[in-house]
């Protein structure tokens, strides 16, 4: 899905030749109208554009057309063209729900800018209710995101998923680990049979052998009646093994055999049982490195280390901050039935600035507090109550921080091109950088 349409709209034709001439030059798609009626025929929900339009025109004037695709869907953005004379009106639009006001003469390269970044947002929107609707959904959706290092990890799924090669996946807590390797599984063909999952730091040492490999009645105390281990249950399915470098050396010499024979033996039983799976194996830790410290086999490394996926950290993968948040914000929406709720749009963008430890995981929490209320979140009255009591000062900084801030957002950090579009020497801007508390650095 690519960035969608502007749909500009103003009765006077040498505006629409001007503002034409600017979207070929930025390279935007757009249709110009001279009146809303013939404009509003392109609107419904599945609309991937955003509306630009003058305020001043008739019979429908911009308030008025602004209501009107709020009604067909208030996620889509509208931004006012205004006069000198109706800025007061324009900011009050603000309040309805429009997603900003440029006064004439505008900046063009900032008009340019904000038209990119709403067109974002409408995609961002449309791409998070795709994934909210199971009947648009394909397997490789389950992995949220559009940057290079999501797009990579992709590729690599989709090329070792098609083989029948045991997996080693590397990654962090919190990335995502057990869902890439239900996307490898949904995607093989063992598609249809079972996937189990195994978190070996979790299973006591006293039953681990016994969970994994099952055992026959009467094999030890308690052993009332035989049980089948979780690889013998995933027979013609995938066994995921994560924390496998919690998993006790003596239990790694007979996964080791496992790999090499594909059978085992219950506890308390001589027969060879055949094995028809597939290993997925998941760590956080360096496994050369612990099998370099004796705390984890070499040869079970080596024999693991064939096919490897690394799954990249969220902090190294920000461009798919927003989606996520989104979607974990509209999914906690729904399933904690919360209604009347804003995010404001610059909290987004604010999140991407932020350190993520946790990875995926620490920024899905956070989303789900968010909604609950646990953390920083207000109505847009409460947003408005806030702004209106604070000094002039006060409103001036939070402005400049906030176009600051989608500035280095929008040219992914790059100084010069920042010092371009808000006219400042590159001393200044490092000045107001530092003033704001902001490294450019988060946003490359």
């Amino acid at each position: 899905m690519e960035l969608g349409k502007i749909l500009f709209v103003d009765d006077e034709e040498h505006i629409r030749n001007s503002i034409a001439q600017s979207f070929d030059l930025a390279g935007l798609s757009y249709e110009c109208f001279n009146s809303p009626n013939q404009m509003l025929l392109h609107i419904n929900k599945d609309f991937n554009g955003i509306v630009v339009s003058d305020i001043r025109m008739q019979p429908m004037g911009g308030i008025d057309l602004l209501e009107y695709v709020q009604r067909i869907d208030a996620a889509i953005p509208v931004i006012l063209i205004t006069g000198h004379g109706d800025v007061e009106l324009a900011v009050s639009s603000l309040q309805s729900g429009a997603y900003d006001f440029f006064e004439k003469p505008y900046n063009n390269n900032r008009l340019m800018n904000c038209l990119t970044k709403a067109l974002e947002k409408r995609l961002l929107h449309l791409k998070v209710l795709a994934l909210q609707n199971p009947q648009s959904l394909n397997v490789m959706d389950a992995i949220i995101g559009d940057s290079a290092p999501s797009k990579r990890l992709k590729q690599q799924i989709r090329t070792i998923a098609s083989t029948d090669v045991d997996i080693l996946i590397n990654g962090a807590t919190g990335v995502g680990k057990e869902l890439v390797a239900r996307v490898l599984h949904a995607l093989s063909s063992r598609a249809k049979a079972p996937f189990v999952a195994i978190n070996c730091g979790a299973l006591p040492l006293s039953i681990i052998e016994s969970e994994l490999f099952g055992h026959e009645k009467g094999s030890f105390t308690g052993a009332t009646s035989q049980r089948i281990g979780k690889f013998e249950f995933a027979k013609g399915g995938t066994v995921f093994l994560d924390e496998i470098e919690s998993m006790p050396l003596d239990l790694q010499v007979k996964l080791l055999r496992i790999l090499q024979e594909r059978n085992l033996e219950r506890l308390g039983s001589n027969e060879l049982i055949d094995l028809d799976i597939r290993i997925i194996a998941a760590t956080k830790k360096d496994l050369l490195v612990e099998s370099q410290n004796a705390n984890f086999r070499e040869d079970l490394f080596y024999r693991l280390n064939v096919a490897v996926i690394n799954i990249p950290s969220l902090n190294e993968r920000k461009a798919d901050i927003r989606l996520l948040a989104q979607y974990f914000i509209d999914k906690s929406i729904k399933t904690h039935n919360i209604r009347d709720l804003n995010i404001i749009s610059h909290k987004l963008i604010e999140l991407e600035n932020r350190d993520w430890r946790g990875n995926v995981r620490e920024l899905k929490n956070y989303c789900e507090r968010l909604v609950l209320g646990i953390d920083d979140v207000s109505s847009p009255e409460d947003e408005a109550r806030k702004f209106e009591k604070m000094p002039l000062t006060g409103r001036m900084r939070l402005y400049e921080k906030q176009e600051i801030m989608a500035c280095l957002t929008a040219h992914n950090g790059h100084v010069q091109s920042c010092c371009d579009e808000l006219g400042l020497p590159r001393k200044t801007f490092y000045d107001k950088l530092s003033r704001h508390e902001l490294n450019r650095s988060d946003y490359i």
